[in-house]
């Protein structure tokens, strides 16, 4: 699962990126609010992680932008003021969570795993599953009918975005900045293929259906 963390407060914000990393998460960072805004709106994170006060838009109005477009991430906002108006402020601005700085890691972590369980099809063993398909975060493969598809770390990642988006088309350019990055020196044809390689590998369990072409627009995980 991918995740932003957009914090100015350098070493606080190498930290979180640190330990959710520790953790197993693919993380992102920004450093100021337009920076992190321009991310958040590539919609390929399951969970934003803003601060309050950043240079630029500030994490209030990042959150209230976002929810007028339509962005359903879960989004959790950390600052150091924990009087009950900040609180109030933050969750009408339509987060999901605040927490108040500093705070203990155990915590933080707590969190992150409650508001993705909230934001998607996540169980609580963690485990995702759709169609008869279970993905296991923990060892990056799934399952189908109790038998490893053993799927490469690239294959993983894109059925774990198609699971967590289950219904809903993504494009090329979301998932391919989701599994490969902004920053990859690949095109957006590496796309098709991996959508091929996992279609092959679902096909000998007659789950290869699942993953849809959506024509002119991308592509969608969707049972019958």
């Amino acid at each position: 699962m991918r995740i932003l963390v957009v914090e100015d407060d350098a070493p606080l914000r190498e930290a979180v990126v640190a330990v959710l990393k520790e953790d197993d998460y693919a993380v992102d960072e920004a450093a100021s609010g337009d920076e992190g805004l321009y991310q958040a709106r590539q919609g390929v994170y399951d969970l934003l992680i803003l601060d309050v006060m950043l240079p630029g838009a500030d994490g209030l109005e990042i959150v209230r932008r976002l929810r007028a477009e339509g962005c359903r991430t879960p989004i959790m906002l950390l600052t150091a003021r924990d009087s009950v108006a900040a609180k109030v402020a933050g969750l009408d601005s339509g987060a999901d969570d605040y927490l108040v700085k500093p705070f203990a890691v155990p915590e933080l972590l707590a969190r992150v795993k409650a508001l993705l369980r909230r934001g998607g099809p996540v169980g609580a063993d963690g485990d995702l599953r759709y169609g008869g398909l279970v993905a296991n975060p923990r060892v990056k493969d799934a399952l189908v009918d109790d038998t490893a598809l053993r799927l490469t770390v690239k294959e993983y990642e894109l059925l774990e975005f198609l699971l967590l988006n289950r219904e809903q088309i993504l494009t090329r350019e979301q998932i391919f900045d989701r599994v490969w990055g902004f920053e990859s020196e690949t095109t957006h044809g590496i796309v098709d293929l991996y959508i091929h390689y996992l279609r092959k590998k679902l096909a000998p369990f007659g789950r290869d259906a699942l993953v849809r072409t959506v024509r002119g627009a991308g592509f969608m995980l969707k049972g019958d």
